[in-house]
């Protein structure tokens, strides 16, 4: 206990809910930044997760970095007992000079000082080295948390069947399994949640809160007012919003709010909205930024509608009229309506209000009421890394032209030939071995050749814009080539981006934001030219 009562709290000291009474809070202040961009419920989720980082090369290092400053609630480092080396210091930023002359230091106890220093609230211990990870996946009291693993990343490439073990056993324990490796000028990313993971807010950002100024019921919808899913002639309610445009799209929900005199009975009622839309001739060009159409939009809606059914008539008889224009369809556009909105009365938010209220409540409406936007949960269903790794046939790449001339299958049919080259060799492809390279492309081949009957399986076909033609291709021999001649490098650059991306993909087990669609591959050719000898050299 320090001077004046205070509580010193060293490193890792658990910082949770139930701090109370003198103990000094300086967490809340470590990460008010944070809790502005993230909000406090994902601060909140984030103090849950426990993260087991597998590999304490470039990659495990700046993922470890950045778990540790997102404030998470404990970090368990696995270095697979890897002594620290020479090529290490390339790409591991703690190891040192004296870490290498010592010969016995692993790369994680190289690194597990410094990360501490890095945060005090959040927990970093080390792995023993010959730990077995298909056990401790199952630890159900990580560093003392009384918590499991919420996450693991594998840093680094594993046995084929430790692999796929460990990808199995997290999924059917809810735990994110996510792969971050580089190798040579090659990066793979592979984002696995689970058959059924629960996402509380797809985008992060800020929800609507609109005023509302009208709310009118339509007994019968015109013609020219266009509802998706709302035919004409049937009853549909629209709302009228304070502001110019409400931002929501098809299928939001929102919550009505402070609805007053006679109405205050569906304060509290969730309901879907629909965007409200209006046909108008295009020979008319409608200014919609323009004063008058915005002044007209102030109009009750059956008033607009009405504005705009003499206007549809005017142009629609002078179309008929001109004798060039027979058999011609009379041109008309679609002119979204930004401050209106229309409620949906026939799905399950619907059908509950109508059991404690009925269409007639609206048509008491006279002033005042807010829509609060509202983000029902998401559940999306992931595919584990065996079945990924073959049944993708267009592999998504960084660059969106890379991914439409299909560059991401080599890279794809790379990494499945890895693991079947350790799987055979027992080690994994050496730096510029010719022969490896050469037995690389061997199998490479002939998985891409074993893949050609099966429907959405990844192998060299033709494709085209993103698509998959069917025709049979040759594999890129050079590059897969490269791809195992540089296997054993990590470049710095790399480690840094996989590291961000791989801690993000963590973050997002909270609930917050879309995971990555499985995979996304990167490959900079322009860093390495083939038929240079000069970049062929030893590195050391």
């Amino acid at each position: 206990m320090a001077d004046g009562g205070e509580v010193v709290l060293n490193w890792g000291d658990w910082m949770g809910s139930y701090k109370t009474g003198n103990l000094v809070d300086n967490e809340s202040e470590r990460i008010d930044r944070q809790k502005a961009a993230f909000g406090g419920d994902t601060i909140a989720r984030l103090k849950d997760l426990n993260v087991l980082i597998v590999g304490m090369q470039g990659v495990g290092v700046e993922t470890a970095k950045n778990l540790i400053l997102s404030n998470v609630g404990g970090v368990m480092l696995y270095d697979g007992g890897i002594v620290c080396k020479e090529e290490h210091r390339g790409s591991n930023f703690y190891v040192t000079r004296e870490h290498v002359l010592e010969e016995e230091t692993t790369l994680g106890a190289a690194s597990l000082t410094e990360l501490r220093t890095l945060n005090p609230f959040c927990r970093v211990d080390l792995l023993d080295g010959n730990s077995a990870l298909t056990e401790e996946i199952m630890n159900k009291d990580v560093l003392g948390t009384r918590r499991g693993y919420a996450a693991v990343v594998v840093a680094t490439m594993l046995p084929k069947k430790e692999l796929f073990q460990l990808n199995e056993l997290a999924r059917a324990n809810g735990i994110a399994f996510i792969m971050a490796v580089t190798n040579g000028v090659t990066s793979s990313i592979f984002s696995d949640f689970g058959p059924n993971h629960e996402i509380t807010d797809a985008t992060g950002e800020p929800t609507q809160t609109l005023a509302i100024s009208n709310v009118e019921v339509l007994d019968s919808k015109p013609k020219l007012l266009d509802v998706a899913g709302v035919k004409e002639g049937e009853q549909v309610v629209v709302v009228t919003v304070a502001q110019n445009e409400h931002g929501l799209e098809d299928g939001d929900v929102v919550v009505l709010e402070d609805l007053r005199q006679g109405m205050e009975g569906l304060n509290g009622m969730s309901v879907t909205v629909k965007r409200v839309a209006i046909a108008s001739p295009t020979a008319a060009k409608v200014d919609t930024r323009g004063v008058a159409f915005k002044t007209a939009l102030g109009l009750p809606t059956a008033s607009v509608v009405s504005n705009f059914e003499r206007q549809y008539d005017f142009y629609k008889s002078a179309f008929d009229e001109d004798e060039g224009n027979a058999n011609k369809k009379f041109p008309v556009r679609t002119i979204t309506i930004f401050n209106r909105l229309a409620f949906v009365l026939n799905d399950d938010n619907g059908k509950k209000m109508l059991e404690k209220t009925s269409v007639d409540a609206f048509r008491q409406y006279q002033s005042g009421g807010l829509l609060n936007q509202v983000r029902p949960p998401i559940y999306k269903q992931y595919k584990s890394l065996a079945e990924t790794l073959q049944g993708t046939p267009v592999p998504q790449m960084l660059r969106g032209e890379d991914w439409e001339l299909g560059k991401g299958v080599e890279v794809h049919l790379s990494i499945a030939a890895a693991l079947d080259f350790h799987e055979k060799n027992n080690r994994w492809p050496q730096l510029h071995n010719v022969d490896d390279s050469s037995q690389m492309v061997e199998i490479a081949t002939s998985i891409s050749d074993s893949r050609k009957d099966t429907e959405g399986a990844c192998w060299a076909q033709s494709i085209q814009y993103g698509f998959p033609m069917g025709e049979p291709r040759d594999v890129d021999k050079k590059r897969i080539a490269r791809y195992s001649r540089l296997f054993a490098a990590e470049l710095t650059g790399f480690c840094a981006f996989l590291g961000g991306a791989a801690a993000q993909e963590v973050i997002k087990a909270s609930g917050k934001f879309t995971p990555i669609d499985q995979w996304v591959h990167h490959d900079e050719e322009a860093l390495v030219v083939d038929e240079c000898a000069s970049n062929v050299g030893p590195l050391f």
